[in-house]
């Protein structure tokens, strides 16, 4: 079996500054990580592997500094690693960056299977991997939080709002995972070391079938940042100390109407 495995890095803090001009995080310098919905996803893929046997190749759609999460899914298990990394893709909406990985899939090579976590924690819109399907014409299931290999293909249990259904899709398909599928593993110091300096493959806009670059980045997303700014604080904090403390914290709920 032929896995894909999208994979993002997202910053490791919720302090992010953001470009007003372009409504872009800015990401330099910041402490990233791999986004936390796709370790289950790799897990998943990992798991497949090992009972059907087969290869798991994972890629990311960032900077060059995102080489990281590749490595950090090498030393989890996968056997191939791609960043798609061109300034031309940078600041894409969701729309125009589910075009751009269903391009760069393309240009790797054919899957059976693509898997993706079921949202990102900077972005949170859990549309990308359907929206990715879409653009390859194959069938998909979301909000997965059970799969089995099936004949030709897969059955999916989908956790839906009021039901749970279950779903048969033929090769090729994609599929977004939910976090309660399984538990990641750790990455292994043991792997670690057997990868050592285990290539990682740097793509960029001219791989693709489409090398257009109007349909790629800001100019091919087809929604823009009107306006953003940071939230207003308007907190107040008061310390106390010494005794009387509780007395004061009692007079100032009172004063409140709490109690």
């Amino acid at each position: 079996m032929n896995i894909f495995v999208c994979i993002k890095q997202v910053p490791g803090t919720n302090k992010v500054q953001v470009d007003e001009a372009t409504g872009v995080l800015k990401r330099d310098g910041v402490v990233s990580k791999m986004n936390p919905y796709d370790l289950y996803a790799l897990e998943t893929a990992l798991r497949l592997r090992e009972a059907h046997g087969g290869k798991v190749t994972v890629g990311t759609m960032g900077p060059p500094q995102a080489q990281a999460v590749v490595r950090e899914a090498y030393m989890m298990g996968a056997d191939e690693g791609y960043v798609f990394s061109d300034r031309r893709l940078g600041g894409a909406d969701v729309l125009a960056t589910s075009y751009t990985l269903s391009q760069a899939i393309q240009s790797v090579g054919d899957f059976d299977l693509i898997l993706c976590g079921k949202q990102t924690t900077d972005g949170d819109t859990a549309q990308v991997g359907p929206a990715i399907a879409e653009y390859l014409g194959i069938p998909h299931a979301a909000w997965v939080s059970k799969l089995t290999v099936s004949g030709d293909g897969v059955d999916a249990e989908q956790q839906l709002q009021d039901v749970i259904e279950t779903v048969h899709m033929p090769f090729p398909c994609l599929v977004t995972v939910e976090q309660d599928i399984c538990m990641p593993r750790l990455p292994s110091l043991k792997t670690a070391k057997e990868i050592g300096d285990k290539p990682i493959h740097i793509q960029g806009l001219d791989s693709f079938l489409d090398t257009d670059e109007t349909h790629y980045g800001l100019t091919g997303s087809a929604t823009q940042v009107e306006r953003i700014f940071p939230p207003v604080s308007d907190t107040v904090h008061e310390q106390w100390s010494g005794e009387g403390c509780a007395a004061k914290l009692c007079d100032q709920l009172k004063k409140w109407k709490f109690v």
